[in-house]
This record gives structure tokens, C-alpha cells and sequence, in this order.
């Protein structure tokens, strides 16, 4: 498997609060925090995470906190992403993975970094096209769709990993269908109240394993499709 190289234009290397002093700050935070996977590491210090927010957010890229996108969605806390990264990677690399809300395309471009072939799923029109533009910019070819998340996308199944990054009471069975043998499904489950991150893994005679990893907050997974 290939590692993409970034096509890093001069506002991708970033100044003062988003440059490669701080990002590395970010990083230490992050070990700190439990991060020990090198590859998820070295992806989160490379891609620009402040081309992924608001101008007017860009100095608070780095600190280790969820930011507001619009649409009353956030780009989430960076030790997140990197969990949820390095969960999927535990059982070695996915070749194939879907994510199931785009956002900010942050975590797609996280996914992309590190080689994987990423299927993404936004179901408000304006964040995915911002996001595609992003995706763009930096060279990465993620494949995205606009439509219902929670359907995931099954004609491109089955995927070695599954990314939900909103929080659903239950798991989908559309997603979990849509899990190949051996593959790695991370999500937050639960309501406003209390949500944890779940890690399912699909056996080899179909059975699936789950592991309940870590208290989170995330938006909630929404139905039908916008803009």
C-alpha cells in the first residue's frame, strides 16, 4: 500500500498558531494522551488540520478540542480522530474503509494520508462540497457521496474499515452489514447523555465482537439528506 504524498501549498505549511512548531506541540499532547500508533501520529502532524476550519478558527486548529463547522457540526477534538484511527488500524491496515458523516473531510483526509482507499458519506450538501474542494487541494483522491449516512454505501462494500463519526442509540445494521470479514467497525453509540466509542470487529464465521472503549460526546446521527 502506497503512502500519498500531500500536495502542500504555501497556506498548507501554516505561520505562528498553525505552524510546524505547534502541530508537533499537538503531537506530544497526543502521546501524552495514550496515541502510540507512529503512523496515525505522523499523519495528524502532516495534514493541515487549519485548512479544515474557518479562518477566523484557524489559530485554534491545533489545540486538542472539538471546533464548530456550521450546520450545527464540528470537526472533532484531534485525540478523537486519532483513537479512532489507530482503533481501526489495530488489526492492520484496511485497504478499503467507509466513513459515515464527511464534515469537515478532516478524518477522510487522515484516512487518505495514511494510503487507504476512502468512501465517505455527507448528507448536508454544503459541508461536502467544501470538503471536496479540500480533498482537492491536497491531491487526495477520497470517493465521496451525497446522501443518508446511515445507509452507508453498499454498492462499494464490503469495507475493511467503518469511521462513524456521529453518535447513533444503537448501532446501524445497514453498517454493520456492510463490514467484510475481519474488518473493523468504530463508532459512538448512545444518546445525549452518555455515548461511548464501540469498536466491532466481524469474525470469521460472521459472529461480530464488541469492545466498549471510551466515554465521548458527538453530534447526533441524523436521518434523510440536505442541500
Amino acid at each position: 500500500m502506497m503512502t500519498p504524498r500531500l500536495r502542500l501549498q504555501p497556506e498548507a505549511l501554516g505561520v505562528g498558531m498553525t505552524s510546524q512548531r505547534v502541530r508537533d506541540r499537538l503531537i506530544e499532547r497526543l502521546r501524552e494522551g495514550g496515541i502510540r500508533d507512529e503512523r496515525v501520529l505522523n499523519a495528524i502532524r502532516t495534514v493541515p488540520r487549519h485548512l479544515f476550519v474557518d479562518e477566523a478558527l484557524a489559530t485554534r486548529a491545533y489545540e486538542d478540542t472539538a471546533l464548530p463547522i456550521g450546520h450545527g457540526q464540528t470537526i472533532s477534538q484531534p485525540w478523537v480522530v486519532a483513537r479512532m484511527t489507530e482503533t481501526l488500524l489495530e488489526q492492520g491496515m484496511p485497504q478499503k474503509a467507509l466513513e459515515i458523516g464527511t464534515g469537515s473531510g478532516y478524518q477522510a483526509a487522515i484516512l487518505a494520508a495514511l494510503g487507504i482507499e476512502v468512501h465517505t458519506v455527507e448528507r448536508i450538501g454544503e459541508l461536502l462540497r467544501v470538503a471536496r474542494k479540500r480533498f482537492r487541494s491536497l491531491g487526495l483522491n477520497v470517493r465521496s457521496k451525497h446522501d443518508d449516512g446511515r445507509a452507508g454505501w453498499a454498492e462499494n462494500g464490503p469495507f475493511d474499515g467503518i469511521l462513524v463519526t456521529a453518535a447513533a442509540p444503537a448501532l446501524v445494521d445497514a453498517l454493520t452489514a456492510q463490514l467484510a470479514v475481519g474488518g473493523v467497525l468504530v463508532a459512538p453509540v448512545g444518546g445525549s447523555g452518555a455515548q461511548t466509542l464501540v469498536r466491532l470487529r466481524r469474525r470469521e464465521d460472521g459472529g461480530i465482537e464488541r469492545t466498549d472503549l471510551a466515554p465521548v460526546v458527538f453530534v447526533p446521527l441524523l436521518s434523510g439528506v440536505l442541500g
